[in-house]
């Protein structure tokens, strides 16, 4: 009798210790999670007296719509000829004129021209609902297949160098590490200082070093340059941390397999690549959906050094939702970029999940 007592005094004290952080991850995660799913589907403000009403799915259309238009040359209504510029060149309708009040055409009512090409005489055109919705949905993609295996291999290399019993080899692994433990608001704001167009210290070094034959560069204010310096920053900044990942999946290894290896002669990449690589099998698997699991959720770097700009070319997909959920007080897009969110970081990580799965044969 006592014995089943002090068992149930346990296990009360276990719940009642386990309590606080049940809540606070019920409170502040579970809680948000579904309240984000079902603000995804009605057109709730943030403040409003009006009440919530449900909408359906007319979130996720006005986010997700594309379409195409096909523009052909326009043509003499007398003689059917097709009109030409004082330059020769072919004149076309404009895109508004098929998009604002088109009774023929209701569906494209509201959209706006995203991207075209031509495609012989004729131009074709994808317009969309909310062109800056798709730029960042674009731009996330961009970033996730640059970071993730640059980042990665990258955090290899290192790894690999700091693997080594070597005098003052834990100095290298401090420097290395050390920009993961700094935040990343202030690694933001350090670079970008550093990418000023005016007097920022890679403008300098780069005129240093080619005798002042480098004209400077605004690399944040120019869109050609703007999200290629975030992921430069971004690789840069987490590194470290995937680098530790790498060192001690490297440190799993036996040494005798090197051993063998050795009294075999296998050369360096030979060691790697029947001895190294296999067995950072998993610590790869684990390294790639981290990295991009943190990729998708890019926006510290972009509200700090550039709020979306220049042109949105850096609109990501959190940015937006945060924009739209606070900025501009509409909860319901909000919550309905962060479903499509969940909902492409689950299948990439299950196509991920497939495609590095052992097979049994």
């Amino acid at each position: 009798m006592q014995s089943g007592k002090k068992n149930q005094n346990s296990e009360a004290t276990g719940w009642l210790m386990a309590f606080p952080a049940t809540a606070i991850i019920g409170l502040f995660i579970i809680v948000p999670f579904l309240l984000g799913f079902y603000f995804a589907f009605t057109n709730q403000r943030f403040i409003s007296p009006n009440p919530t009403e449900y909408v359906g799915t007319s979130n996720f259309h006005q986010l997700l719509d594309l379409g195409v238009l096909t523009l052909e040359p326009e043509r003499d209504t007398a003689t059917q000829e097709i009109k030409k510029d004082a330059a020769g060149a072919l004149t076309y309708p404009t895109v508004r004129s098929l998009t604002r009040n088109n009774p023929d055409m209701p569906y494209f009512n509201g959209m706006r021209e995203w991207f075209s090409w031509h495609s012989g005489d004729n131009i074709k055109v994808v317009v969309a609902r909310d062109v800056v919705f798709m730029k960042a949905i674009v731009n996330t993609f961009i970033f996730v297949l640059v970071v993730a295996p640059l980042q990665g291999g990258i955090a290899l290399l290192l790894a690999l160098m700091i693997n080594q019993k070597l005098p003052g080899i834990n100095f290298f692994r401090t420097i290395y590490f050390m920009p993961v433990v700094v935040s990343i608001v202030v690694v933001s704001l350090l670079w970008r200082f550093i990418y000023s167009g005016d007097n920022g210290l890679l403008n300098a070094l780069l005129g240093f070093f080619t005798f002042g034959a480098f004209k400077p560069v605004d690399w944040l204010g120019n869109p050609a340059t703007a999200l290629p310096s975030i992921i430069a920053m971004s690789i840069w900044q987490a590194v470290g941390f995937h680098m530790v990942i790498w060192l001690s999946g490297l440190q799993t290894i036996p040494v005798s397999l090197y051993e063998a290896s050795d009294i075999e002669g296998a050369t360096s990449w030979q060691k790697f690549r029947f001895v190294t690589w296999p067995g950072l099998r998993n610590t790869a698997i684990l390294v790639l959906v981290v990295i991009t699991m943190q990729a998708f959720t890019l926006f510290s770097q972009v509200a700090v050094m550039t709020q979306g700009g220049p042109v949105d070319s850096t609109q990501t997909i959190v940015f937006q939702a945060v924009q739209r959920g606070y900025a501009k007080q509409d909860i319901a897009t909000g919550s309905a970029i962060s479903v499509i969110l969940f909902a492409l970081v689950i299948t990439i990580s299950l196509i991920q999940r497939y495609l590095t799965r052992e097979s049994n044969t």
